[in-house]
């Protein structure tokens, strides 16, 4: 039996940075340190974060020390709060993330309607909405396009941006895109700004031919990690014997036995620790050879 390990598993560089960040900020400061929402997608982390002293808040309102800014951004208000009462921000927001805000404000300002691709409800684009205006539709799917069309014609403007949420599927969001070219009206102005982030999109590309090669792929991330449920679902279309799991105890070696060949991918929020005690769990049966 063979194991292969991908690549691209683990903390891409947005969420390095924001997990190094507040354990360093939590090493070297002697007020309390807090971060708004979840740091990342992963209880892992969370806990880990928790036993070193960060703590969680879901209200900037409620804030009593310094504020750790989560790698998914925030609302553009949370910036305005924290100034008006004196709170201490940290900005952990990936790069990437940042660079979308600033693309969806100058557009906004320019008079272009918005086309999001992703979650409505994820963080991310949470805070990506409060930059656009009240000019914009989210697109989670292809078939939320004729919808956000009809908005577009009913809001009688015609300039047209479409971006995308960093996480979202590469696959996904050039099927939306076709479909709104197909469809859109001839008189509208349409710019497209690929804002999947580079990592995200390499992620995706290792895990979808890396599931087209072995018999059993496990994914390894957060239950409510977007990137790695996108993760799973490129590996479903490939490999049907693919499982999502958050630690070494929701394998079962018993099972993995049964194939020749296995993969492992994981997503961008995943500790490389935990994947690595779920490779040595493996490792454990003799008659497993790993590849790296």
């Amino acid at each position: 039996m063979e194991v292969i390990i991908g690549k691209t598993a683990g903390f891409c560089y947005g969420v390095r940075r924001a997990v190094e960040g507040a354990k360093e900020e939590l090493e070297n400061s002697n007020e309390k340190i807090e971060c708004l929402g979840e740091i990342v997608h992963n209880k892992q982390v969370i806990q880990s974060l928790e036993s070193k002293g960060l703590v969680f808040i879901d209200d900037i309102k409620k804030a009593k020390g310094k504020v750790i800014i989560r790698a998914h951004g925030v609302e553009k208000k949370i910036y305005e709060i924290g100034k008006e009462k004196g709170i201490k921000l940290k900005d952990y927001t990936c790069p990437n993330v940042l660079k979308i805000h600033k693309i969806v404000e100058e557009y906004s300002k320019k008079g272009y309607y918005i086309f999001l691709c992703g979650s409505p409800n994820h963080p991310e684009n949470i805070g990506t909405i409060s930059y656009c205006g009240n000019r914009y539709s989210v697109i989670e799917k292809e078939e939320d396009v004729s919808e956000a069309l009809e908005k577009l014609e009913k809001s009688k403007i015609n300039k047209l941006l479409l971006i995308s949420q960093t996480t979202y599927s590469m696959e996904k969001f050039c099927d939306i895109e076709k479909c709104i070219k197909d469809e859109i009206a001839k008189e509208i102005e349409l710019i497209v700004k690929n804002t999947i982030c580079h990592a995200t999109e390499v992620r995706q590309k290792e895990t979808q031919k890396l599931s087209k090669e072995v018999d059993f792929m496990i994914i390894v991330g957060g239950k409510n990690s977007s990137n790695t449920k996108k993760l799973y679902n490129i590996s479903k279309e490939n490999c049907n014997k693919s499982i999502c799991v958050e630690t070494k105890h929701d394998i079962d070696i018993e099972e993995i036995r049964k194939y020749n060949k296995i993969g492992i991918m994981a997503g961008a929020s995943t500790p490389q620790e935990v994947i690595q005690e779920i490779v040595e769990e493996i490792e454990n049966d003799s008659k497993i050879m790993i590849n790296a």
